[in-house]
């Protein structure tokens, strides 16, 4: 396989890992130059480098490249590099997938790339503040494009999202309990389970914005129903556990390089732990802290102050733990704890900062000034100086190279000045308006040091591209564990690891790591599955074990598949197509098409190729409480989770807009209640086929699955049809999208679930005419977590029915 194309086709999470890497680190360079940029801008007050537009569309997608493009995919690299190593597992759950996330996340990138030459990128603030962000205020096609862009990146989230959680709960080796696993691992499990469910709110977010931008529907543009405020709530439900998804896996860097350079285990480790899991779960209950500004009435102001005081408490003993730690090892002053600690310091003045404006009346005094700007970026940056340790931490594993301390060192001292010089001067000129270029004279000098300062952090960024490619090309060979005292298992394999990870199978059953094989001991490292006091791993204990144990592979893992780009390509097209479908272009019309078809093509082409593709399989190790749930069902699960919270949010967003326009004075849409009730009749009666589908299946019996498959169909496509002649009804009597608010939430919230109902049909479509040549026999499994989906639609369906045709 030639060098080029190993990297289109690969889903090795390895390969997977250096992609995002390196893409993030490209989206931190464009995102960066846009901050210099700013910063020119405000090198004196009404500065004049930039338009007034050019200024807008520069602050919002610098602040959405950073936010989305850099922070996270920066973390999830490492994710997908060390936590299959660190958990004992060859690879991911769903390798495809992995890959599937990358290329949707790079596309989404290169999205946001194109909006700025259609007119014009987003200039509405990284925040996207309703009604701001709908056409009548912003009508360039590039602002619709930015919308799709984050679309698009959403979706990368959740299918990765998804992957991780299966991984982590199903895959982990043998003796590698919960309690027990590596903390960066864990940063990562609680990063994708809010990820699982904030994301779903913003997917709903975004859903609705792309709507009332291409199909001209009134949800956030309906300011008198409250669109306004609406907005708000879906984006900071999502907004608030962002912060913590931004954080947490640079948490994990921090806590894994205070363990390798301290000597020592983190002290109160499981408290560590616990307050990790309170914050998780505390960080969807402080949203409305956002809007203390909006009309919500005084008692849940004071309610969500004090969610946002409590939620600091978990905080301030992670943060005590680093400290004790420090103060009870020997530490070793390395670039990377160098990082680490200096993103201590940083995070520690960005949390003090941020309970001032968990007060309501603080926050009237502040919001919109730049003591939030300063605040925002001791908390985000803070957690990129944790990152940045963690990119020369695992870089010798990573490139079997290893870095220049020296300018390692340089690299931090230019970083950490330059980034006070940029920020803590906002904290002094805090009375600055946010996001706009004019100020009061007086703050001139405050403001002239923020741009030394932000040159200096830039500078010290080409020091650290230096020193890691002039590293790779001739730095010295890195040993497989090149820092002594390290704790967890990738650093007990060669320096980059091989393909397969291990040279057995890993188990931790004895308190240590051993490497199990089918034949003769082998050589190999431990190390402590706590997080352990230093171990070193530079030789160490192996054992043998039967075939079962060494995995009970009965075919080679696959680590090649070009379907994952294909699909997102295609996807690429289907987004720029309809950012300006609307418009009637020719242009853009041909590429919706083109996506669609395209899509299609490779949908058909990674389900057939799913027969040979192979996975990760098991017998895997430590799975509670998981353990008797196949990967994929498990995978099933969780995006339906994900998805209950995407219906959740429109359903809430019809409910909230209908209260605050009246609920007596709604005009219900349709009047009608019949064809709803008869597409209830038909749903239920549709599951019941698929129920008859698996029956069938476990019987051995073709034509029943067949026939149950079919009469599936059918009925999908009544519901569908009898569903079009209601709309086409409503339709003549003059009722469409954007005729009122009504409308549209009907409209747009019956037709998600027409459009999960087609998806589903294509799905037993499929499955039909693998079924006719007499597959699922054998296996009948696939038929149900086709039910799972089927029932859930099914379910969804059961409460829009009395929300829009009874209430």
């Amino acid at each position: 396989m030639s060098s080029i194309k190993r990297w289109f086709v690969t889903t090795n999470h390895k390969d997977v890992g250096i992609l995002y890497l390196v893409t993030s680190l490209f989206f931190l360079i464009f995102g960066g130059l846009l901050a210099l940029l700013i910063r020119v801008q405000l090198l004196q007050p009404g500065g004049t480098i930039l338009a007034d537009a050019a200024y807008n569309q520069t602050v919002s997608a610098h602040g959405l490249l950073m936010v989305f493009w850099f922070l996270s995919p920066l973390a999830f690299g490492f994710a997908n590099y060390v936590v299959p190593l660190q958990i004992g597992a060859k690879d991911l759950a769903f390798p495809r997938l992995n890959a599937l996330s990358y290329w949707l996340y790079l596309f989404s990138g290169l999205l946001l790339g194109i909006s700025f030459f259609q007119g014009g990128t987003f200039s509405g603030g990284w925040t996207m503040y309703a009604p701001l962000n709908v056409p009548i205020y912003m009508p360039s096609i590039g602002a619709t494009t930015t919308v799709l862009a984050l679309l698009m990146f959403t979706a990368s989230v959740t299918v990765g999202g998804v992957n991780f959680l299966t991984t982590i709960h199903r895959m982990r080796a043998p003796g590698l309990t919960l309690r027990r696993m590596p903390l960066f691992t864990w940063t990562i499990l609680l990063t994708v389970w809010m990820m699982l469910f904030a994301f779903a709110a913003l997917l709903a977010a975004l859903m609705i914005l792309s709507s009332d931008r291409i199909f001209g529907t009134v949800y956030f543009a309906a300011t008198d129903s409250g669109g306004s405020v609406l907005w708000a709530h879906l984006f900071w439900f999502f907004g608030h556990p962002e912060v913590y998804i931004v954080f947490f896996p640079a948490l994990g860097v921090m806590a894994e390089i205070f363990q390798t350079f301290t000597g020592r285990r983190i002290v109160g480790r499981k408290w560590f732990i616990a307050s990790m899991v309170l914050v998780a779960i505390q960080s969807f209950m402080v949203w409305m802290h956002h809007m203390f500004l909006t009309s919500i009435n005084l008692p849940v102001k004071t309610l969500f102050m004090a969610t946002t005081i409590g939620i600091s408490l978990p905080f301030d003993l992670m943060v005590f733990a680093l400290i004790y730690t420090t103060i009870k090892g020997k530490i070793r002053f390395k670039t990377p704890f160098l990082f680490a600690f200096g993103a201590l310091v940083l995070f520690i003045l960005g949390g003090i900062t941020g309970v001032f404006l968990g007060a309501v009346v603080l926050d009237y005094e502040f919001r919109g000034t730049y003591w939030v700007v300063a605040h925002f970026h001791y908390v985000m940056v803070g957690g990129v100086t944790g990152l940045v340790g963690g990119i020369y931490y695992w870089y010798p594993k990573i490139t079997g190279k290893m870095y220049d301390e020296f300018l390692g060192k340089v690299h931090f001292a230019l970083y950490f000045v330059g980034f006070n010089l940029v920020y803590f001067p906002m904290f002094l000129a805090w009375e600055t308006p946010r996001r706009v270029f004019d100020y009061p004279e007086a703050f001139t000098p405050w403001h002239q040091l923020a741009t030394v300062g932000a040159f200096v952090l830039g500078a010290s960024f080409l020091v650290m591209f230096y020193n890691l490619y002039a590293s790779l090309v001739t730095g010295e060979d890195a040993a497989p564990d090149p820092w002594r005292y390290v704790t967890t298992a990738e650093w007990a394999v060669p320096s980059p690891p091989p393909l397969e990870n291990y040279p057995g199978r890993p188990s931790y059953d004895g308190g240590a790591l051993q490497f199990l094989e089918e034949a003769g001991p082998r050589p190999s490292g431990i190390a402590a599955a706590d997080g352990g006091a230093g171990t070193r791993t530079d030789g160490g204990v192996a054992a043998t074990a039967d075939g079962a144990l060494a995995g009970g592979h009965d075919h080679e893992e696959s680590h090649a598949s070009i379907w994952p780009f294909g699909l997102s390509l295609a996807g690429f097209f289907l987004l720029v197509g309809l950012s300006g479908v609307n418009t009637g272009g020719t242009a853009y019309v041909a590429l919706t098409v083109a996506g669609f078809a395209l899509g299609a093509y490779t949908l058909v082409g990674m389900a057939r190729e799913s027969q040979t593709f192979h996975g990760p399989s098991g017998p895997f190790g430590e799975s509670w409480p998981f353990a008797k749930v196949e990967n994929m069902k498990l995978g099933m699960w969780f995006f339906l989770a994900s998805d209950v919270v995407l219906f959740g949010a429109f359903i809430g967003s019809y409910v909230f807009i209908r209260v605050a326009f009246g609920w007596g004075a709604w005009e219900p849409v349709p009047h009608d209640p019949v064809p709803g009730l008869m597409n209830t009749y038909i749903l239920l009666t549709s599951s019941f086929a698929v129920v008859m589908a698996m029956v069938a299946a476990q019987k051995g019996s073709r034509n029943g699955v067949v026939a149950s498959l079919l009469v599936t169909i059918l009925l999908g496509i009544g519901f569908l049809g009898n569903k079009g002649i209601e709309w086409l009804e409503l339709f003549h009597e003059g009722l469409w999208l954007s005729t009122n608010v009504q409308t549209s939430t009907f409209f747009l919230t019956t037709g998600l679930h027409a459009a999960h109902v087609i998806v589903g049909l294509f799905i037993a479509l499929y499955m039909l005419v693998r079924a006719w040549g007499g597959a699922y026999l054998d296996d009948d499994k696939p038929v149900e977590y086709f039910g799972l989906y089927w029932h859930f639609v099914d379910i969804v369906w059961l409460f829009l029915f009395p929300l829009f045709y009874i209430l």
